[in-house]
């Protein structure tokens, strides 16, 4: 069944996985580059800043999302994205250049906001599970400093407290009008992620990136890798995400 990419992301969230679960092999994170993302580790948390001159921001090795779920090219959303991690906690920066924002009336940044996928927003679908990949944690934020966090198993369709799971992750954002873009920092708990591992240097996870840009007529899509499907929810093409070491820091 195929359903278009407006319709697709303002059905309710089980509807998307009912529609689009298929049985999945094993993960085969491809060992591209182009499909790594390195997180620099820094010695300590720190506070959570959409300032990316803030020294914690420097020395990071970015991702960027180019295109949309299949690999077309949209230059004009380029977002770029930094990473780093300590022992407790991964840190993801988002610089989202903007055309129009299409932003929730009455934001409430207190309270899980439910379907906020269907507004501005950028997301990590994190995994940890290399061996059944329709396990995997997925963190949402909006440009007006909303949130949502969902345990997601693709074998459960009649779940519809996925977007009840709390994993603690905090977030800040800002938007700058004048220059057209919105920043948004994540910091996400790695027990939220993997409850039986600690973080530690060589680490690997399964991640994928993405946006939800626009009012609905002109509405952009947008991965870091391609999903090839009118959905985000296709684990078989997450690519891999690294803890990697230290770099020099002044802080």
């Amino acid at each position: 069944m195929m359903v278009g990419m407006r319709s697709l992301l303002r059905l309710p969230y089980l509807a998307i996985l009912f529609v689009f679960s298929l049985p999945m092999a094993s993960a085969q994170t491809s060992s591209d580059a182009s499909s790594i993302m390195t997180a620099v580790e820094a010695s300590h948390d720190a506070p959570l800043t959409t300032d990316p001159s803030a020294s914690f921001w420097q020395n990071t090795q970015p991702v960027f999302i180019t295109g949309d779920t299949f690999g077309n090219p949209v230059p004009s959303h380029r977002t770029e994205v930094r990473s780093r991690w300590t022992k407790d906690s991964l840190y993801l920066l988002y610089i989202a250049p903007y055309e129009q924002l299409n932003l929730k009336p009455s934001p409430s940044t207190t309270t899980e906001t439910f379907q906020l996928w269907n507004w501005d927003v950028a997301e990590a679908f994190i995994g940890s599970d290399f061996n059944n990949i329709k396990l995997y944690k997925e963190f949402e934020l909006s440009p007006q400093g909303e949130w949502v966090d969902l345990d997601i198993n693709l074998d459960k369709m009649g779940d519809k407290n996925a977007w009840k799971w709390n994993s603690g992750f905090q977030v800040s954002a800002r938007i700058d009008r004048e220059h057209r873009i919105w920043y948004g920092a994540m910091r996400i708990p790695f027990s939220s992620i993997n409850s039986q591992a600690t973080a530690k240097e060589g680490q690997k996870f399964r991640i994928n990136l993405f946006r939800c840009q626009g009012p609905e007529a002109t509405r952009h899509y947008l991965s870091w890798q391609p999903s090839m499907s009118k959905t985000f929810h296709v684990p078989e093409h997450f690519g891999t995400l690294v803890l990697g070491g230290p770099v020099s820091d002044s802080r």
